[in-house]
């Protein structure tokens, strides 16, 4: 597995649409983000299409519940044989320590764990909605840090953060502790519904260990061209 890896998201309604798209890559074995809305629709199925055809798999359902229930949905997501999972990392140390036992306790015999990390804002999030909403009376920077603190002391792999803590995170916690940043733009393309975005390139320079790439690629004319062209930037 690439471990600096482009993850792809299949934000799309059925298998049917990811099949049509898949098509665009031929035989490229890709990093794809299964999320709530597909996953919802297909099911373990789904999965075991992807898996088939050769693909990464982060599973994206963001779980978020008392530890036990949490537990036992991870026992039973590391049996799908997905290569990362997460939680929110607002559920605390004790849901996502049950988290990690759930996943030792699932994955079969032979098998690496799946990675885990903890979603710590998303990056729809703004300031102001941390203020007036959520009234949590600190800026976003350091409650991304306290929840990824958190994450790491709790056994966890890394987090899903925005790239504009990044360099915070790799300063205090070590480039090994993950930072997967969605909310990648190309500059030419609409922020849409996230706040906190960045493009490919400057992504790399803050120390993304990975990307999350959906709209600047699936939304493209040529998907595979936009692939190609994330990817430049990411790598370069």
């Amino acid at each position: 597995m690439n471990l600096r890896p482009l993850i792809i998201a299949l934000d799309f309604k059925d298998r049917s649409e990811v099949e049509e798209f898949l098509n665009h890559f031929h035989d490229e074995k890709l990093f794809v983000k299964v999320g709530m809305e597909l996953f919802y629709q297909e099911g373990p199925q789904i999965i075991s299409y992807l898996k088939q055809r050769g693909h990464y798999i982060f599973l994206d359902l963001k779980l978020h519940d008392i530890p036990n229930t949490v537990k036992q949905a991870m026992q039973g997501l590391a049996k799908l044989d997905v290569d990362l999972v997460n939680v929110h990392a607002a559920g605390g140390k004790k849901m996502m320590e049950a988290a990690i036992a759930g996943l030792d306790a699932g994955t079969p015999a032979g098998k690496q764990r799946p990675a885990c990390i903890a979603v710590t804002q998303l990056t729809s999030t703004s300031q102001e909605m941390v203020d007036k909403e959520l009234l949590i009376n600190e800026n976003i920077e350091n409650i991304v840090l306290h929840y990824a603190k958190m994450a790491k002391e709790s056994g966890l792999d890394g987090v899903v953060c925005s790239t504009h803590e990044v360099e915070i995170l790799n300063e205090k916690l070590g480039r090994s502790f993950m930072t997967v940043t969605p909310g990648i733009r190309m500059k030419e393309d609409s922020a849409d519904d996230q706040t906190r975005i960045a493009t490919p390139d400057l992504a790399r320079r803050l120390g993304s260990t990975a990307i999350v790439v959906g709209r600047s690629i699936t939304k493209q004319p040529n998907p595979y061209e936009a692939y190609l062209n994330v990817k430049k930037l990411w790598e370069e």
